[in-house]
C-alpha cells in the first residue's frame, strides 16, 4: 500500500475508533491512531489465524478499526481516571 492509501484508510480508522470510543480527536490524530490501530490489528489478527491489513478494503478498514479500539482502550487503562470538575 502506498503512503497516500494508509492516511486515507488511517484517517478512516481512527475517525470511526474515535466515535466508537466516545472520544473526540482531531484529523492528525486520527491519522496516528488508524495507523498504529492498522499496526496493532494486523498482528492481533495474525495472531489468532486471521488476515491482517491486505490492502485498501473494507476488511483492512475493520482490522485498523479494531486495532484503534485496543489502542485507545490500553492508553485509557494507563492515563487513569480523569475527573472533571467545573
Amino acid at each position: 500500500m502506498g503512503i497516500l492509501a494508509w492516511i486515507i484508510l488511517g484517517g478512516l480508522a481512527g475517525a470511526i475508533a474515535s466515535g466508537l470510543s466516545g472520544q473526540e480527536h482531531g484529523c492528525l490524530m486520527n491519522i496516528i491512531l488508524g495507523i498504529i490501530g492498522a499496526f496493532v490489528g494486523g498482528f492481533l489478527f495474525s495472531f489468532i489465524g486471521g488476515q491482517g491489513v491486505t490492502g485498501c478494503n473494507i476488511w483492512s478498514l475493520i482490522v485498523a478499526t479494531v486495532g484503534a479500539l485496543v489502542v485507545l482502550a490500553i492508553a485509557r487503562a494507563f492515563s487513569g481516571p480523569r475527573h472533571r470538575y467545573h
